[in-house]
């Protein structure tokens, strides 16, 4: 199975400043969305495998595609989502973001201990997602929950996919809810 890219939409947000505090360094998310058409149309289909590793080349490009807009920027937070357009099925496009989709981000980074936070949905043009974005070595920075908010205005069409990564250098500015910071976190298990 090949999964052909017909559009891509890069997003980057570069925040200054929070509540008038001045950030020490700024905060940087940025997300690629490839626009793809739905391969699993048609008949109900048991098995997605096929889509599943046929997903790990697309990973890769979205990966690329992300980093070539991100900048000279540590990544510290990921996150990953679609939207399968109302011909399809949610699971369409829960197939094309699993751990293999994923794996090329975090090589392109430079690892991720994490599970990459994740959403999906069913809708069409219009449709607005938030990609929830979490630490990339420890869930329990609290920190670094955030999110990208999107309005996906050119698709996607019935008999499309839209696949997202999104990625942050950083915390929220001025966050402070508690919890473990950036530098304690050990980044051995994902979680602390």
């Amino acid at each position: 199975m090949q999964l052909q890219v017909r559009r891509w939409v890069m997003v980057v947000e570069h925040k200054l400043e929070e509540a008038g505090q001045r950030a020490d360094v700024p905060l940087r998310k940025a997300a690629a969305v490839a626009f793809i058409q739905n391969p699993f149309l048609g008949a109900y289909q048991e098995d997605l495998t096929e889509g599943i590793e046929a997903s790990v080349a697309l990973g890769a490009e979205v990966a690329q595609q992300l980093m070539s807009v991100w900048g000279d920027y540590p990544v510290q937070a990921y996150g990953k989502g679609g939207v399968v357009g109302i011909a399809g099925e949610q699971e369409h496009v829960n197939a094309l973001l699993t751990t293999a989709a994923a794996t090329p981000l975090r090589d392109i980074i430079g690892g991720g201990k994490a599970w990459i936070s994740s959403v999906t949905k069913v809708g069409g043009p219009g449709v607005t997602i938030d990609i929830p974005l979490a630490s990339k070595d420890a869930l329990y920075v609290r920190s670094h929950y955030n999110a990208m908010t999107f309005q996906l205005s050119d698709g996607p069409m019935p008999d499309e996919i839209a696949v997202i990564f999104a990625v942050a250098n950083r915390g929220r500015i001025n966050a402070r809810v508690g919890g473990i910071t950036h530098d304690q976190m050990q980044g051995k298990d994902g979680l602390i």
